[in-house]
């Protein structure tokens, strides 16, 4: 699986994020990086699969859950065109892009985590989601509560007033004003590393399933 030498990999491109780089080290990129994601991807998916058999786990160089080294560079300042973290996503069978709902693995040099829930929603399921959390407050919170005992926060953007509809004294106004819906969990380097990693990831994103079975009920997704 991973190893020291996946880390080193993105350390060296960090500095030297350039496309000729790339390409001449492309064999090490391949076998410290693309084959140990491939092969945890490939070990985790049974596990994964027990979580919710709409995720996927799929062990592809391309069009699979490990997401693309290139960074799209069209909308941005930044123009490096790589990525220098890896990214692993889990996604409800149903979604097309990152937006979907699913579990996420990211691994980077300036940190380590697992994700869970759903990333930047389209207005329409956010206002979705929202008006679910109004109308069904007590499944919300006790999902909240499996996460924080798992170790999990929720992160991710959130407004800086109530949104339209809303008021400032609901109850739960600071989980309404959300726009992404992600639990957290940070990992060292030197869990990644670990032989067992592939085995553990079900283990921790146990604790998310009740977040996860929410937002697909609020999206009237089966899960």
């Amino acid at each position: 699986m991973f190893s020291p030498a996946t880390f080193e990999f993105l350390t060296a491109l960090e500095a030297n994020n350039e496309r000729d780089w790339f390409k001449a080290n492309q064999a090490s990129y391949e076998d410290k990086v693309r084959t140990p994601a491939l092969r945890l991807i490939e070990a985790a998916a049974p596990g994964i699969v027990a979580l919710s058999p709409r995720l996927t786990a799929v062990a592809k160089k391309v069009g699979g859950s490990l997401m693309r080294p290139q960074r799209d560079t069209r909308f941005g300042h930044d123009k490096r065109p790589y990525k220098t973290n890896v990214g692993i996503q889990f996604r409800h069978f149903q979604g097309k892009d990152v937006h979907a709902p699913g579990l996420y693995l990211h691994i980077a040099n300036d940190g380590c985590f697992l994700g869970a829930g759903i990333w930047h929603p389209e207005p329409k399921a956010l206002n979705t989601i929202r008006s679910c959390i109004d109308e069904n407050p007590a499944a919300y919170q006790k999902a909240l509560k499996a996460l924080t005992d798992g170790g999990f926060m929720m992160d991710g953007d959130s407004l800086s007033r109530p949104p339209r509809g809303f008021d400032k004294g609901h109850p739960l106004i600071d989980e309404l004003k959300r726009k992404d819906f992600i639990a957290v969990k940070a990992l060292t380097k030197d869990e990644v590393i670990q032989p067992d990693f592939a085995a553990r990831l079900a283990a921790e994103f146990a604790h998310c399933q009740q977040l996860m079975r929410y937002l697909c009920f609020a999206l009237e997704l089966d899960y």
